[in-house]
């Protein structure tokens, strides 16, 4: 199977993970969450996880995203279109194109 994985080190792959981390916190505290609550209500058992994922320094795994979703009150195809965005910019662009992009089709 394969499985387009960005590489950590590299520079465009780390800013898009910050901007993934700064979306996640920003839904979190608009919720009204710490990290600590939110950690419980995804079901990761160290709060720890939150903070990584919020700095830019993981991902959330694909299995996990309709109860993410459900805990940040976001509906989940929003949520998922959103984080595919930063996790996966090539397939975001061929599923969703820029109408204003000149290589949309």
């Amino acid at each position: 199977m394969y499985l387009h994985q960005q590489r950590r080190q590299d520079t465009e792959t780390q800013e898009l993970r910050r901007a993934a981390g700064r979306w996640l916190r920003g839904l979190r505290e608009a919720r009204g969450l710490s990290q600590r609550e939110l950690a419980e209500m995804v079901g990761t058992e160290y709060y720890s996880f939150i903070s990584q994922l919020e700095t830019g320094r993981g991902r959330i795994p694909p299995d996990r995203y309709r109860v993410w979703a459900e805990a940040l009150g976001v509906p989940a195809t929003a949520f998922v279109r959103e984080l595919m965005s930063y996790y996966d910019p090539v397939t975001h662009a061929i599923l969703f194109p820029d109408p204003s992009s000149p290589t949309a089709a």
